[in-house]
């Protein structure tokens, strides 16, 4: 038995070895084939990636060329743009009395078209009122030259004084006779003044003549417009458009309303303060003075300059201190406390983000753009919050 099982132990052994070195060829035949395989997936893998680079870097560039043209689209079409918008707020402002009209069974179109007259003759009745204080403002402002002179020429001396004392530390070395230069300046008549600013003035007149027949249109056909905005959006959609045009309408009203209210109160404060210090015209500086300041930021230093002005050769510097004290505090007071519980707070923005719609509504649009940045900033992050894929900007530009 030993002799017999030795031979079938070897032959069972060399088969076992057999099979791990057939094994064995198996799987470096399996790696070599798989390695053009594994080769062939890594090429298309970094193919992909670099095409998903590619449509990025694609989408990047078309986003910067896509806000570049609405920037431009902004830019050039200013006039129209301006027109519809201060329609937009006045149309807001003219809505309440359209309403209370039409409880008296009074229809809307009259209703709309008895508003939009009365905002005809009330804008007429204060540019009437205010041209004719500006002029005699201007007529009397000569009366206190010799004073502004005087102040100025005090001003003057002292410079000079720092001037000398300056150059007395430092000398300097005689300088060379220089030629003298000979300005030639061209008379500019009143020809050449109208002339230069005809167009300018044109299309603003133009753009004003439009207002009325908007604000009427947009008052008559509010409901139209705002259905049909609505279904403009997919079914899905509608609901959160439908809340959104709700909330920028309330924040519209809101505004318009605490704007009014904020500017009122302070021109009343402020002519009770211009009367007792003996400032002349002081309800037409009042007024201008307590609107103006309204605006942020930049309206604090604005409505300090028709007081002071006026002020000059009247006003001793507990006056002046007290201009300042009033302005600032008011404006502070307006911007920072009641015109947030006014317009509400959940729509809140934070400074930085007012300042930034300040500088670039004023580059794009001026002065209109001061006075329309506060609505349209909140009117962006009202949408923003209204879209999942925005919240993050929306919230950036809360407080």
């Amino acid at each position: 038995m030993p002799l017999e099982s030795n031979p079938t132990k070897t032959l069972l052994t060399q088969a076992n070895s057999t099979a791990r070195e057939w094994n064995a060829a198996s799987q470096v035949a399996n790696a070599r084939l798989a390695e053009p395989v594994n080769a062939a997936t890594n090429t298309e893998t970094e193919e992909e990636d670099i095409l998903h680079a590619s449509i990025k870097a694609g989408s990047v560039a078309q986003i910067v060329v896509a806000a570049i043209a609405v920037i431009g689209l902004i830019y050039l079409l200013k006039i129209v743009l301006v027109t519809i918008l201060s329609a937009m707020l006045l149309a807001f402002a003219m809505e309440p009395l359209v309403k209370q009209l039409h409880r008296i069974r009074v229809p809307r179109a009259m209703g709309a078209l008895l508003a939009v007259l009365l905002m005809v003759a009330l804008a007429v009745s204060l540019i009437h009122f205010f041209y004719s204080r500006a002029v005699d403002f201007a007529t009397e402002l000569p009366k206190y030259s010799g004073k502004i002179h005087s102040a100025i020429a005090g001003f003057r001396a002292q410079t000079e004084k720092i001037e000398e004392s300056a150059g007395s530390v430092i000398a300097s070395p005689k300088p060379a006779k220089q030629p003298i230069a000979v300005e030639i300046h061209q008379s500019t008549g009143l020809s050449s003044i109208i002339s230069a600013g005809s167009g300018t003035l044109g299309d603003a007149l133009l753009a004003v003549s439009f207002v009325p027949f908007l604000v009427y249109f947009m008052l008559t056909w509010k409901d139209h417009v705002h259905s049909n905005t609505v279904r403009l959006f997919p079914k899905e959609h509608r609901l959160v458009a439908h809340r959104t045009v709700a909330r920028i309408s309330e924040m519209i009203r809101r505004f318009i309303a605490g704007s009014f209210a904020l500017g009122l109160a302070n021109a009343v404060i402020s002519g009770i303060i211009f009367w007792r210090l003996g400032i002349p015209y002081f309800y037409f500086l009042a007024a201008i003075s307590g609107f103006v300041s309204l605006i942020p930021y930049l309206g604090v230093f604005l409505a300090l300059l028709p007081p002071l002005t006026a002020g000059i050769g009247i006003l001793d510097k507990t006056g002046i201190l007290t201009i300042l004290f009033t302005v600032v505090g008011m404006h502070i007071v307006a911007t920072n406390v009641l015109f947030p519980k006014i317009v509400g707070k959940r729509l809140q923005l934070n400074p930085l983000a007012v300042t930034l719609a300040l500088l670039f509504w004023a580059w794009i649009w001026g002065a209109m753009g001061l006075i329309l940045a506060v609505p349209l900033v909140a009117m962006t992050k009202i949408i923003c919050d209204y879209i999942d894929s925005l919240h993050a900007f929306g919230a950036w530009l809360g407080d």
